[in-house]
């Protein structure tokens, strides 16, 4: 049995997030930082879903995932921030132990989505850079379609597994969280019965659910790179790899810190320096991911200007 005999039965109802530190002189400023961030997360995000929507030209299998992506990114921070903008507003830092649950199906449900979507994008740009004179047949809408679908389906299903074993656990002791959010070791570690079968589980999980899209986008990168440095002319070579330059740079932020946090044993220094990390996959990746993919991004540059003019003109129309 993953639980002892009390089942989910339990003298905590609450937990207490730490957070960043109890430097309390430090919470105005914080917040109006995070708040910024959140601000233009969504902001950013919801001009690319908007933008994609709207301009013809972006109905393409890239910023078809780019789109989902988007959509991701949104609930992601908004699973996070908004808790962690309350908790430096009101000096409240408790959370129901129902809330907590709730907080890390969701983040975990995100992180397994995104790893998968990040996948797809990649196989995406290998096809289209690789394979180009079978990129039209093979990513064809419906493939589209399917890949979207199966990375919402197994980011979601997989993380149901995991806090579905998490809430038969009993807590007890501390129920103080060393995070600013709930994150499955810190709740692992409030539990009252022995963790070893539910580690395991993760374990496998985690080898079922990321291992496989990560591989396939270092394979799918490994042969993009491949391939720029065969081409000759330095301008094409320079127009293929800006082509997926900037996924990329998403892929290595995203997993790099992923790596950091998971996989490097743990200690106390680490421990520390985990909530760091953790704010670049959890915070910086939803910010910088349309910035990354608006300012470096002409196609995306292209279709705003056709998007203004086309305001400007209907506009000039109303007022004529």
């Amino acid at each position: 049995m993953l639980a002892g005999e009390q089942g989910n039965e339990t003298g905590i109802t609450k937990f207490i997030l730490l957070g960043l530190g109890n430097h309390t002189e430090l919470w105005p400023f914080l917040f109006l930082v995070f708040l910024v961030i959140y601000l233009v997360t969504i902001t950013g995000n919801i001009f690319i879903i908007v933008l994609v929507a709207v301009d013809q030209h972006l109905h393409t299998p890239m910023y078809f995932f780019l789109r989902n992506l988007s959509c991701l990114e949104i609930c992601y921070t908004s699973t996070i921030l908004p808790k962690m903008l309350s908790n430096l507003l009101t000096g409240d830092r408790t959370i129901t132990v129902s809330g907590c649950l709730c907080q890390y199906y969701f983040f975990g449900s995100c992180v397994g989505v995104e790893a998968f979507l990040l996948a797809a994008m990649s196989y995406d740009r290998y096809l289209a850079i690789c394979r180009p004179l079978f990129y039209a047949s093979v990513m064809n809408r419906k493939l589209c379609f399917q890949l979207t679908a199966g990375a919402w389906l197994n980011g979601v299903m997989a993380n149901s597994i995991v806090v579905f074993l998490l809430a038969q656990f009993p807590f007890c002791g501390s129920n103080a969280i060393d995070h600013y959010f709930c994150e499955l070791f810190p709740l692992e570690k409030l539990t009252c019965s022995d963790p070893k079968l539910f580690k395991l589980i993760v374990l496998l999980l985690a080898f079922i659910f990321t291992i496989p899209p990560f591989l396939l986008t270092i394979s799918s990168y490994v042969h993009i790179i491949a391939s720029v440095i065969r081409i000759q002319s330095t301008i094409g070579r320079r127009k293929a790899f800006s082509t997926c330059s900037s996924h990329l740079a998403v892929v290595c932020l995203f997993y790099g810190t992923i790596i950091i946090v998971y996989l490097l044993p743990d200690s106390l220094t680490l421990r520390q320096l985990n909530k760091i990390f953790s704010i670049f996959y959890t915070i910086l990746t939803p910010l910088v991911n349309p910035l990354i993919y608006t300012l470096r991004n002409k196609e995306v540059h292209k279709a705003l200007r056709r998007v203004l003019i086309k305001l400007a003109f209907f506009g000039g129309e109303r007022i004529i």
